[in-house]
């Protein structure tokens, strides 16, 4: 299984919108965090993001396949690189795809100085981010009574 990245631009923001609220209803559903959860945005969050100039959105592409999507911040200033977010369709899940994806945006982007976070009750989430050579950085923030965001960087 070999992914390919595809830039995604305004054309195709609802896609990415719809893919992306799909992909976290299950989570959203799990924690109730309406107000931070991607599957809870408008669309117009996404159409700002795809404005900004330090913003890059790819779709995760196994042929002509879009298995997820993942955003890069990159200011491009030596400032920490940001994975916000990254996500599996439901049926590509658990078969290395965002694996595949982050080498190939560390490869695109530079391989250090990279953050993100996750939900720490996701254990699979972060034990990919473990392995893909992410430390916590013993920062967190409890969103509410059922979920903890988990902060990471990788140097």
């Amino acid at each position: 299984m070999s992914i390919t990245l595809k830039r995604i631009d305004m054309q195709d923001c609802e896609k990415l919108w719809k893919m992306q609220a799909e992909a976290f209803s299950e989570l959203l559903a799990k924690y109730h965090d309406y107000d931070i959860s991607p599957a809870n945005e408008p669309m117009s969050r996404v159409e700002e993001r795809l404005c900004q100039p330090f913003t890059y959105y790819y779709f995760i592409m196994e042929g002509e396949t879009a298995v997820g999507a993942i955003r890069i911040v990159d200011n491009k200033d030596g400032s920490p690189k940001r994975i916000s977010p990254v996500f599996i369709m439901k049926e590509f899940r658990s078969k290395g795809y965002a694996q595949k994806a982050i080498i190939a945006v560390e490869k695109l982007h530079g391989a250090d100085n990279w953050c993100l976070d996750t939900i720490l009750q996701e254990a699979g989430n972060c034990y990919l981010y473990e392995k893909m050579g992410y430390h916590q950085t013993g920062k967190t923030e409890v969103i509410n009574d059922r979920m903890t965001m988990v902060f990471y960087e990788k140097k």
